[in-house]
């Protein structure tokens, strides 16, 4: 029995899509085993906590397995554990999902994974980084997805992909220096692999935007026939 579901992070104050929130169906989920991959600090398995079964976050950073734990006894959550395990190297089977989810984390190693541990019925949810996301970077991140591509990783997983929705938000600035303040937010990060250059480019050729784009994805494993 769940003792503080009254207690854990509600759907609308949880910073995650609204609209991915819909996709999950959260009534629906009593009964279920839910496995989160890339759980993080657990924002996405203490919102499902609240309403499956059991729930199960994975994430390779000790660090945030510390913090996921820490707010799950917080919370008051006893149908929620968490395990530091790199999410593309190990089998997720042995979990028993009937809902697996990725909350800003996608590659195809989970995606196949997911597909050999969802029964008939289960189901995959992710929210992934769109090819657009950060475009005025001129840099795809490897772990990005356009819809087709993604729709093909799900049948090569034997999953039928049931929605596949872009949220884009794209940022306008008033002055370069706004645009730029907001780019050196990312700091190390972007210097290291080149985006912070290219995007002072873009800002040195006029340019006053910066683009978030997301992929919701929701698959199903089908009945065999």
């Amino acid at each position: 029995m769940t003792t503080g579901a009254r207690r854990a992070p509600s759907a609308r104050t949880s910073g995650i899509s609204p609209r991915f929130l819909a996709l999950l169906d959260l009534p629906s989920l009593g009964g279920q085993r839910a496995l989160d991959v890339g759980t993080g600090a657990g924002r996405l398995a203490l919102v499902l906590a609240a309403h499956a079964r059991h729930v199960i976050g994975v994430d390779r950073e000790g660090a945030l397995v510390v913090e996921a734990r820490r707010r799950a006894a917080e919370a008051g959550l006893d149908n929620v554990e968490f395990h530091q395990a790199d999410a593309d190297d190990v089998e997720y089977t042995p979990w028993a999902p009937d809902l697996v989810t990725a909350h800003l984390f996608a590659s195809d190693a989970m995606i196949e994974r997911a597909g050999r541990a969802l029964s008939p019925g289960g189901r995959l949810a992710i929210v992934a980084f769109h090819r657009d996301q950060w475009r005025e970077t001129g840099a795809v991140s490897r772990f990005a997805y356009d819809e087709d591509a993604m729709r093909e990783r799900l049948e090569r997983a034997g999953l039928q992909a049931r929605a596949l929705e872009v949220e884009r938000e794209e940022q306008r600035f008033a002055s370069a220096e706004d645009a730029l303040a907001a780019a050196e937010q990312h700091g190390d990060r972007w210097a290291a692999d080149g985006r912070l250059a290219r995007y002072r480019e873009f800002v040195a050729a006029g340019g006053r935007t910066l683009t978030r784009s997301h992929l919701l994805v929701l698959a199903v494993r089908p009945a065999r026939s």
